[in-house]
């Protein structure tokens, strides 16, 4: 059995500004930033968000901006198997997540447990 919920709401930013496009979001949705630099590459922040709302992350990307979501687990590789069951593909492993694509063209990440708590929202996946 695995765990899996979803956890974040991405902002994919086409650029390198991580600080400006961090602004512009923590002032729009009324949310103080609580890492500017998450890994310290200049490519990922956070805001602060309460334990009952989605983490919101900003991103640098190369790619058109975007959002995407994030699906967290306790096992990256049985959650990836039992979204393709359902019609997703696998594009790519990047740093500790798996990038997908669903049978809409949408693309979606699974990471890594987040919160040391799943919390009661969780979905139960296996005998």
């Amino acid at each position: 059995m695995h765990r899996s919920r979803l956890c974040n709401l991405v902002i994919d930013c086409q650029g390198t500004d991580l600080a400006a496009a961090t602004t512009f979001w923590s002032r729009a949705l009324g949310k103080p930033v609580e890492n500017p630099d998450e890994d310290g590459d200049g490519r990922y922040a956070s805001l602060k968000t309460e334990s009952d709302e989605l983490k919101v992350l900003i991103q640098c990307v190369d790619h058109p901006s975007r959002v995407h979501l994030d699906i967290e687990t306790d096992d990256l590789d049985a959650e990836a198997a039992r979204l393709e069951a359902l019609g997703a593909k696998r594009i790519g492993f990047v740093k500790r997540w798996w990038v997908m694509e669903a049978p809409t063209g949408h693309r979606f990440c699974i990471v890594q447990r987040q919160a040391e708590d799943f919390g009661p929202h969780v979905n139960r996946w296996g005998p």
